[in-house]
């Protein structure tokens, strides 16, 4: 049987070990711009004898119409893939696989963050209830409106420009970012889609703007570049449970497995929070997908090892544990202690709680 720590090919990207850097959030990105910063941040976990086989890149807007957080960064203008190729190379320079994932937020965002101090935009009118990081710190997310349906093929079009930016990055391929609830989100699950139109009211109707978006991106970059992260069950970002999750991404998952995706990348449970928030079968979902299937939340080494080796997953996805140990794979494989994170220092900010964490070799005595 495979392990953790064993090569895998997933679609056209060949990688080292199993070991996934999750795509996290760290609104260190003035500008909307990676920097000198980032470079270091991504390097320092890129090597596989240490790092990650697989690092998938903290999410990045599509368009300026899709962010949601104060300084996060973009995947739309030249700017962004010129900073993103400094990224790229420095990774690859250590012998690693990099995606990028592209983002649009839907309702979870905030006037002052869009262009011309517009309204968010969704499947919906209706108002999230939650919060994002403005300039101001914590502020209730605004009043969306609802896209007009000769909108969304602007939008689809707009993952189809930010995958080709992606790639002229240098990036290995792409992740769609369709978990969490934002925008694919808000049109898949029938708890904020309310829509009476061609991408709302009954399952398949609900996920037609998600195969939109990941036929467009195939068709420009290859489907064996290209992944996709659900999140059938969490409730975060005010994403109440769907009607029939269940039936909703089983139905999803058929749809998608004919296009050929490198891998689909699922949260089990509550995102960064309890596995069992709501009951679902994740092995339904992977018996109808034929590609390589990556784990996420709350894994720890035991349970990494288990799910590789037992052919539930073939790739263990960790967030917060390769924030504080940049060489998180040496310490899987040699069971050594993980440095604690530092939780003050996740969102915002400078090299602290950054690029600061000590690996094995430099941990004090």
């Amino acid at each position: 049987m495979p392990t953790l720590f064993d090569p895998v090919r997933i679609g056209d990207i060949a990688l080292a070990n199993r070991i996934v850097m999750a795509p996290l959030t760290r609104n260190r990105a003035p500008g909307q711009l990676p920097n000198a910063l980032t470079v270091e941040y991504y390097a320092q976990r890129a090597n596989p004898e240490t790092g990650a086989g697989l690092i998938i890149t903290e999410a990045a807007q599509i368009m300026p119409e899709g962010q949601g957080y104060l300084d996060t960064p973009g995947i739309h203008s030249p700017a962004q893939v010129a900073a993103w190729r400094a990224v790229t190379d420095a990774v690859h320079a250590r012998g690693g696989r990099i995606v990028v994932q592209l983002w649009h937020v839907g309702r979870i965002s905030h006037v002052s963050l869009l262009p011309d101090g517009q309204p968010p935009v969704s499947s919906t009118a209706r108002a999230a209830n939650g919060k994002t990081y403005t300039a101001k710190g914590f502020e209730q997310v605004s009043a969306p409106r609802a896209l007009r349906t000769d909108e969304i093929p602007g939008i689809v079009e707009a993952y189809r420009h930010a995958a080709r930016c992606a790639m002229d990055a240098g990036s290995d391929g792409v992740e769609v970012h369709g978990a969490n609830g934002y925008l694919i989100e808000q049109f898949l699950r029938d708890s904020i889609n309310d829509r009476t139109d061609a991408y709302g009211g009954a399952i398949p109707q609900r996920v037609r703007l998600l195969l939109d978006v990941l036929r467009a991106v195939t068709a420009e970059i290859g489907a064996g570049r290209t992944g996709l992260r659900l999140s059938p069950v969490t409730p975060v970002n005010d994403a109440g449970q769907d009607s029939d999750a269940q039936a909703l991404f089983n139905h999803a998952v058929e749809q998608i497995a004919p296009l050929g995706l490198a891998y689909v990348h699922v949260i089990e449970g509550q995102t960064g929070g309890p596995r069992d928030v709501a009951p679902f079968d994740y092995q339904a979902l992977r018996s109808r997908f034929p590609g390589a299937w990556m784990v996420n939340n709350g894994y720890d080494r035991d349970m990494a090892l288990d799910a590789v080796a037992s052919g539930r997953a073939d790739l263990v996805a960790f967030g917060k544990p390769i924030i504080a140990n940049p060489d998180l794979g040496r310490r899987l494989r040699e069971n050594a202690p993980l440095n604690p994170i530092d939780p003050a220092t996740l969102y915002g900010g400078g090299a602290k709680g950054y690029t600061d964490y000590p690996t094995l070799d430099a941990q004090p005595a």
